[in-house]
């Protein structure tokens, strides 16, 4: 049926996955073009042309994600390959659930088949988790977000996983939000030691800095400004300053509470973000403290392998 799909990817993205599927082809054949790659197993047995017919079938239930990559991959690298979709990115899916048919000649099919599968499997693990973090806080008004903590050249792709799974994406990268930590501050305070700089002053030097360099970022003068905090003290310091987000790190869910109703007291447009200590059986709790976005890492750094497998067709 091969409906649209409800995120479409980006030009950026289109081009990270295209560049992924070509490094795997390398890896795999030797080459990313089909008619050098080499796949003796194949070769050596099917002499001439074979038509063949297979579904990716999921061996499990949960979110599925990868088929806007899998179908982009082949059109670029396989045209003579047909892709039929039944199922959308971000639609849930049942164990033994058919997601798309494959069909074209058995050496191309089987050179793409790991290629195909890895991608479904890895994206479907991360949407699949995040579909579970995001059903846990429904209700209490707070938004599950990822981080940076990604596999170098997967980042957008496992951002679009993330939001397949009903949850919403941080920055994409250092370059798209200033995010002060403290491992700022102490190499700054550390360097310059006779003027060491304030919480209130790192987010007064943001806003300059991004005044500055706005014609060159992608959100200008909107660009987020965002500080992390590990203490109620150091939260009731920079309110005053105005961040847009406030990163509560490592905190309980009693001082979440207590920096919800300070932050409710002293600065309404300032937004409060946990972070730290956050999995499936923490997240409704920190949830509930009142906190605006909860950030989870381990939506990418560690959703394991969404069990999905290639079922051959008669032909």
């Amino acid at each position: 049926m091969n409906q649209p799909f409800p995120f479409p990817l980006d030009a950026r993205a289109q081009a990270d996955a295209l560049q992924l599927v070509e490094l795997a082809l390398l890896e795999d054949v030797g080459s990313p073009d089909l008619e050098t790659a080499v796949d003796g197993t194949s070769q050596c047995l099917f002499s001439s042309p074979t038509p063949v017919t297979a579904d990716f079938v999921a061996r499990q239930a949960g979110i599925v994600c990868g088929l806007q990559v899998c179908q982009l991959a082949i059109e670029r690298v396989a045209p003579g390959v047909d892709l039929e979709i039944n199922i959308n990115d971000s639609e849930p899916v049942r164990a033994g659930q058919a997601l798309a048919r494959i069909s074209g000649n058995a050496g191309e099919v089987l050179v793409l088949e790991r290629t195909c599968l890895n991608i479904l499997c890895h994206l479907s693990s991360i949407s699949t988790m995040t579909g579970a973090f995001v059903e846990r806080v429904a209700g209490t008004g707070a938004r599950i977000l990822d981080t940076r903590k990604t596999i170098p050249g997967w980042r957008r792709l496992e951002k679009y996983a993330v939001r397949c799974g009903g949850g919403s994406n941080h920055r994409m990268g250092l370059y798209d939000a200033i995010m002060i930590k403290d491992n700022h501050l102490a190499i700054h305070n550390q360097a310059v030691q006779d003027q060491q700089i304030s919480l209130p002053e790192s987010i007064r030097r943001a806003r300059q800095w991004i005044e500055a360099n706005a014609s060159s970022l992608p959100d200008g003068l909107q660009t987020i400004v965002q500080i992390e905090v590990d203490t109620l003290e150091q939260l009731q310091v920079v309110l005053v300053a105005e961040p847009d987000i406030v990163l509560l790190d490592n905190m309980a869910p009693a001082q979440l509470k207590e920096a919800v109703d300070m932050r409710n007291r002293e600065n309404g447009k300032v937004l409060l973000e946990a972070s730290g200590g956050v999995n499936l059986e923490t997240v409704r709790t920190i949830a509930e403290s009142g906190v605006e976005r909860i950030s989870v890492g381990a939506l990418t750094h560690s959703a394991g392998n969404f069990d999905i497998g290639l079922d051959w067709q008669p032909t």
